[in-house]
């Protein structure tokens, strides 16, 4: 082997090191991804486990544990009000298991009639398969432990729950950085389609421009997972006395979640009508470099959602561009297909001008009339 190399012991190939250095660094992010999550769930079914064993004097209170713990969960969106539905659906199953229990005592045929009773009951009242999933586990657990007095594993899984409920405020995730990343992969996706459509009219590559298209089509997974966690973040943020400085920067990173989700909408339109004029060949640089202005606009965004400092620069930058989009006068005498590109082009300046703070009607109004 070369010493670039190294043997895996789990498939008995040879592995590069730089591929085996990739999959350390990620198993290492990992850990430090989950590192607050971690942190969350051992606090919460601890401090559960313990308040209802000693405090209260209960024998073994499982379900003060494991409520805790399948609540908060290592996903990263732990919305206060995602993990209050979760404790809810477990409860909901508790509270059938311990009717079950009181009224027809334990047994596979008790146990049968507790998992359907508890998924009627769950599907009734959420629509979400994920409720009734925990509805239905936490029921077979409080059938299994039987012991105790009638309801005491009820008020188990309601000490659970409000330990994950509590430790969501007072030990919030860490969501900035992982909002952030989210922000980042947007705006590197964003780019990567602006820079593919460029280069497509610079060249009259049709190929090229349908590889944009697919691109700008893509973006919306994008915008999907920054909103997720900028949501989560939000909310956390608003019932966690330690997050209180981070609600004003959020509420910025919202205004320019919501017009970076319109300027990518707008960017698929861009994209498709790119498309279909390289179908012939010919070299379009007035749009070309009037797209390429605008994503170093985006750039800027992206700059100025990290350092709010940067936003006037951004503001100045994309003002700029917004006054001269009138498609005659940028291209006299042009034709139809690629004036309509032109015009296309002016709602995605309003877009990136209101993701730095400008209002949307003044954004319009730099706009030239045509």
């Amino acid at each position: 082997m070369s010493d670039g190399e190294t043997w895996s012991t789990t498939s008995g190939v040879v592995v590069p090191r730089s591929r085996t250095r990739s999959s350390l660094r990620r198993r290492l992010g990992r850990l430090r991804e989950s590192a607050p999550a971690v942190a969350q769930i051992v606090v919460a079914a601890t401090a559960a486990y313990v308040f209802a064993h000693l405090v209260l004097g209960h024998p073994a209170p499982l379900l003060a544990a494991t409520v805790t713990v399948s609540s908060l969960g290592l996903v990263r969106d732990a919305r206060p009000w995602r993990v209050a539905e979760t404790v809810a659906g477990m409860l909901v199953g508790i509270l059938i298991a311990e009717i079950v229990l009181l009224l027809a005592g334990a047994g596979w045929w008790q146990l049968a009639i507790a998992m359907t009773l508890t998924l009627i009951v769950a599907r009734f009242l959420s629509p979400q398969p994920g409720f009734a999933l925990a509805a239905v586990v936490q029921s077979l657990i409080a059938l299994i432990a039987v012991g105790g007095a009638p309801f005491l594993r009820l008020l188990d899984g309601i000490i659970g729950g409000a330990a994950a409920l509590l430790v969501t405020a007072l030990i919030p995730r860490t969501l900035r950085r992982t909002e952030l990343r989210d922000a980042d992969e947007l705006f590197d996706a964003l780019d990567a389609a602006m820079s593919t459509i460029v280069r497509a009219l610079r060249r009259g590559d049709r190929v090229r421009a349908d590889r944009g298209l697919d691109r700008a089509r893509s973006l919306q997974t994008y915008v999907d997972a920054w909103t997720g966690s900028l949501e989560s973040g939000r909310e956390v943020a608003r019932i966690s006395p330690f997050l209180r400085r981070q609600r004003g920067e959020l509420q910025r990173h919202e205004r320019a979640r919501a017009a970076l989700d319109l300027a990518t909408r707008n960017l698929r339109v861009i994209a498709r009508r790119a498309a279909y004029l390289c179908a012939d060949g010919e070299s379009r640089p007035v749009p070309a470099d009037l797209l390429a202005e605008l994503a170093r606009g985006a750039s800027l965004v992206r700059d100025a959602l990290a350092d709010a400092g940067r936003e006037p620069e951004a503001r100045a930058y994309l003002a700029a561009i917004a006054r001269r989009l009138d498609p005659a006068a940028l291209l006299p005498g042009g034709g139809v297909g690629e004036l309509n590109l032109l015009a296309a082009v002016r709602p995605l300046a309003v877009d990136l001008l209101v993701a730095v703070g400008v209002p949307s009607g003044e954004a319009r109004d730099l706009l030239p009339r045509i």
